[in-house]
C-alpha cells in the first residue's frame, strides 16, 4: 500500500512539475551523433547508421522504473511497430545510472518493447541533447535535424482519451512530406537519474 501511494504521488508530482530542459535541442537544431551499446547484447549502434536507412528516427529517452515512462510502454511499442514498415525507426535510450543494462533488457521483454534500446553510460547523450525526462522524444530527419521535440501525447493515464497525439502527428507529417505542425511540446515524466 505504501509503495503504491508513493508511486502515485511520485508520478503526479513529476508530471505536474515537469518540462522540457532549458538546454534541450530545439526544432531545427542538428542532433549530435552518438554510438551507444545496445542494452541487450552490448553491440554498438550509431545514430548515423539509423539516419542513413530511414526517412526519420524517433529517439525516445525511457526508463524502467518511472511510472510515467511505463504508462507509455504500450504506445511506444505500437508506434515502433506501426511506423517501422513506413521508413521510420524508433530507438530508446536509457540514461539512468540507477538502471543497469540487465534490468533494461528484462523490462523491454516484459513490456513488448521490440525496438533497439541503448544504454547511455555517464549520461553523455542525455547531456549533449539536453534530455531531462522520461519519456522524452526527439524526431530527426535523415540529416539529424530535429523535426519534433517533446512528449508522446498529453494523456499518460488514458491512451483512448488522447486529444493531442503529438508524436503521431509529427510522424504522419514527415511521411506526408509536410512540416510538423507543432514542433515543440513540453516533455513530462521522471527526471533522468544522472551520475
Amino acid at each position: 500500500m505504501k509503495k503504491s501511494l508513493l508511486s502515485a504521488g511520485l508520478a503526479l508530482g513529476l508530471a505536474l512539475g515537469a518540462s522540457a530542459g532549458a538546454d534541450a535541442l530545439k526544432a531545427g537544431a542538428v542532433a549530435p551523433d552518438f554510438t551507444l551499446p545496445a542494452a541487450a547484447d552490448g553491440k554498438p549502434l550509431a545514430l548515423k547508421e539509423l539516419l542513413a536507412k530511414n526517412k526519420a528516427v524517433a529517439v525516445i529517452f525511457i526508463a524502467t522504473k518511472c511510472p510515467v515512462s511505463n504508462a507509455y510502454n504500450g504506445r511506444m511499442a505500437a508506434i515502433a511497430r506501426e511506423y517501422a514498415g513506413r521508413g521510420i525507426a524508433v530507438v530508446g535510450i536509457n540514461s539512468n545510472v540507477t538502471e543497469p543494462a540487465a534490468d533494461v533488457v528484462e523490462h523491454a521483454k516484459k513490456n513488448g518493447l521490440d525496438f533497439p534500446i541503448l544504454k547511455d553510460p555517464g549520461n553523455k547523450v542525455a547531456d549533449a541533447w539536453g534530455a531531462t525526462r522520461t519519456p522524452e522524444v526527439f524526431l530527426l530527419d535523415p540529416k539529424g535535424v530535429v523535426l519534433y521535440h517533446g512528449r508522446i501525447d498529453e494523456n499518460q493515464d488514458d491512451p483512448k482519451g488522447v486529444q493531442s497525439p503529438d508524436l503521431r502527428n509529427a510522424l504522419d507529417s514527415v511521411l506526408a512530406g509536410k512540416p510538423v505542425p507543432k514542433a515543440e511540446t513540453k516533455a513530462f515524466g521522471c527526471t533522468i537519474k544522472r551520475a
